[in-house]
């Protein structure tokens, strides 16, 4: 256009004129702000098609206006000194105060603004919520959710005093990666750490709904979950909102359906009661420090129902929770306790590059040549394993079985083996139940399982039978019967009658493949009570008793020739026999062979037992 054409300041909608930043006979220049508009609550400002001078306003403050009409007219031309536009974009978008209010209300977040609490928290010699989580995620990866929430009780207390005392209703829970560096995206997680500092870890209204959105997006994304569990269970104090029992609560049913789903740990320092002790007791491994409590009730819960008053410390001490199986992994402080975490998820975030192994031909000398010395199979399980990749779980619980996740070239597996030490590797009530419910997390979250097998049996005996021994041993039948992952079997000396096959998930065809070092001795029963049942009158018809023991010793020997692993072979109840130095690269090429797990869309199993 020419100057001195009359052009329009069109409406970009249907809207109410709000105001007319100009006047007729004003220069102004192209872009400048002329007026502005309200459109559906939004105010929107209309700029000069041209520079020039406003000839002649077409609308009035108030005017309801169509799309495209015209506001103003205006004759181009140069201009000198007009105004600029009216709306000028700030330069310190952190000066706005919406930011400012923001930046304070997060400030009661962050550890360096809690000073005194943070004091108070360190002289216990615990670690602060927001420092364990830091510890677990890789730097800069961890998304928190509900940080501004803070606790139900508006009605008894000052809105300040909530925000200043209770950050997150002391609840910090989000999303990040642990060991992202080796497994990348594979290494997504979820946390959730209960902080002491507020109101002592105790479960308030507002964050339980905290767990209650993250475990849904657990489940909806399939993330291992890390459980910081410190507290002290409910907290009656609340008093927003109309619940009555807190009966409805969903956390510890959306947390318990995980079971099965994804790893779920538990971590634990200093006290752990009630609710808090509940969902901790839903996690797959339980991994606590040096001074942990555990308890489904603390003092208060205890002395209010009439049964006496004690201690914290008198309350489940980490000896009694590490002795009754209960705790997993016991470890001296929460820095071990976060390493001990990161190293169980990354059993289950894939295989790791082969790297190398032990002399293999130490295996050949782990069982001693007396078929009657005892041996740790500790030795044979650090020999065979990747060097530093082994972590046993629950090692003072039921020591006659081992429980352990571990690499073999890099893969990861979980071993589970008689330890002779003892009861002589028998396999009682408790070891049973070890072993069903650690076949039933490998089986649940995809890890092959090697049995190493040398146990007498199940355990016998009146005391034996008062543990309830037949369900608790019926157990490894029927879980082992149902296992769909990769299992192998070695029989590295003894391997006689039920205990045997309940090792090798039911029968030895059940396995992907059963062997036997030549150290194998196997049979129905223990030698020494098969010949004294099988052969007791021919023993009894022998007076002398010097000789009745050599004809004993004789049979004995006679069946242990028997009962050979070489021999068994022979008659294919083994699928081979094999030199203690090849067991490590016989079970890579066994693994390598089965099929991959098909593609995860749910739950293989309902749940893993708690117990």
């Amino acid at each position: 256009m020419a100057s001195g054409d009359v052009v329009r300041a069109l409406a970009p909608m249907q809207a109410t004129v709000t105001k007319l930043l100009v006047a007729e006979g004003d220069q102004v220049v192209a872009g400048a702000t002329v007026a502005l508009l309200e459109s559906m609550k939004m105010e929107h400002p209309v700029l000069a098609p041209s520079a020039g001078t406003v000839e002649r306003l077409l609308v009035a403050a108030g005017d309801t206006v169509e799309e495209s009409a015209g506001l103003l007219t205006i004759v181009e031309g140069a201009v000198a000194g007009a105004a600029g536009p009216a709306v000028v974009p700030e330069v310190d978008g952190a000066a706005r105060p919406e930011l400012i209010e923001l930046a304070a209300a997060k400030a009661f977040l962050a550890d360096a603004n809690r000073t005194e609490a943070v004091a108070r928290r360190h002289g216990t010699g615990h670690r602060t919520a927001r420092e364990n989580v830091a510890d677990l995620f890789d730097d800069d990866t961890f998304v928190e959710y509900g940080g501004l929430v803070i606790a139900a009780q508006r009605a008894r207390r000052e809105l300040r005093d909530l925000i200043e005392r209770t950050p997150g209703d002391g609840l910090v829970g989000g999303i990040g990666r642990v060991n992202g560096e080796a497994f990348g995206d594979d290494g997504r997680c979820a946390a959730m750490a209960y902080d002491y500092m507020v109101l002592a870890g105790t479960q308030g209204h507002m964050n339980h709904r905290k767990k209650d959105r993250l475990f849904e997006l657990v489940e909806r994304l399939r993330l291992p979950v890390v459980l910081f569990c410190e507290g002290g269970g409910g907290r009656p104090g609340d008093t927003d909102g109309a619940t009555v029992t807190g009966l409805e609560t969903r956390a510890f049913e959306l947390f318990g359906r995980l079971s099965g789903l994804v790893p779920t740990v538990g971590i634990v320092s200093g006290r752990c009661f009630a609710g808090n002790a509940a969902l901790l007791g839903c996690c797959d491994v339980i991994i606590a420090t040096e001074g942990t409590n555990i308890g489904m009730g603390g003092p208060a819960m205890i002395e209010g129902g009439g049964l006496g008053v004690f201690a914290p410390e008198d309350i489940g001490p980490l000896a009694d929770q590490v002795h009754n199986g209960v705790v997993d992994v016991a470890v001296a402080d929460e820095a071990e306790a976060v390493a001990a975490a990161k190293q169980y998820l990354s059993y289950f975030q894939g295989a790791l590059p082969a790297g190398r192994c032990a002399d293999q031909t130490r295996l050949r000398t782990c069982v001693p040549e007396d078929r009657r010395r005892v041996y740790d199979v500790h030795s044979v399980v650090e020999l065979l394993a990747d060097p530093g990749s082994v972590l046993e779980l629950r090692p003072h619980f039921a020591p006659g079985m081992v429980t352990a996740l571990a690499r073999l070239a890099g893969r990861p597996v979980g071993l589970l083996a008689n330890n002779p030490p003892h009861l002589a590797g028998a396999i009682d009530a408790d070891c049973a139940d070890k072993a069903a419910r650690f076949m039933q997390l490998c089986d649940a979250h995809d890890l092959p399982l090697i049995s190493l097998c040398d146990t007498p049996g199940f355990m016998v005996g009146p005391e034996a039978e008062r543990r309830a021994l037949v369900r608790h041993v019926s157990r490894m039948f029927v879980i082992g019967a149902s296992l769909s992952v990769p299992h192998c079997v070695v029989v590295l000396r003894k391997g006689y009658g039920l205990g045997a096959q309940a090792m090798a998930g039911g029968s030895f065809r059940a396995p992907l493949l059963t062997v036997a070092w030549p150290t194998g001795e196997l049979g129905g029963m223990g030698l020494e009570g098969a010949v004294r049942l099988g052969y007791r009158r021919e023993l009894e018809a022998v007076e002398d008793p010097a000789a009745r023991q050599a004809l004993f010793e004789e049979m004995v020997a006679r069946a242990y020739r028997h009962g050979k692993a070489l021999n068994v072979a022979r008659t294919f109840e083994l699928d081979d026999v094999i030199d203690p130095a090849d067991t490590r690269s016989l079970l890579l090429r066994m693994l390598e062979s089965a099929p991959p797990p098909p593609p995860r869309t749910g739950k293989k199993r309902p749940a893993i037992d708690t117990w």
